[in-house]
């Protein structure tokens, strides 16, 4: 599961990094009474701030799978200790409760 997520994390890093990039200059973003290309400009970079957020986090998810898995806490609910089902962590992978625990 590491391996797998750690290409994981690479792929979105890659990713996050072409979100990030700076629009080409002379690109007119802003919002005007007409649509337009720096109208649809700005919503398309709008999206893209999302889409990076989004990114942002699930690469912030993979730190803590592979750290809980360095340290044999991977599976292992924070509340009660007990082992958090597999069908959970297909799901969910970056959760550190079970559901029982998750739902309180």
């Amino acid at each position: 599961i590491r391996r797998e997520l750690e290409a994981r994390r690479v792929a979105l890093a890659a990713k996050l990094a072409e979100l990030m990039e700076p629009p080409e200059a002379g690109a007119g973003i802003g919002f005007g009474k007409r649509v337009g290309d720096g109208t649809t400009e700005a919503v398309e970079r709008i999206s893209s701030t999302l889409t990076a957020r989004s990114i942002d986090q699930s690469i912030r998810d993979i730190d803590l799978v592979i750290a809980r898995i360095d340290a044999g806490r991977y599976g292992i609910c924070d509340k009660c200790g007990r082992n958090i089902p597999a069908e959970r962590l297909e799901a969910r992978p970056a959760s550190v409760r079970c559901v029982v625990c998750a739902s309180t």
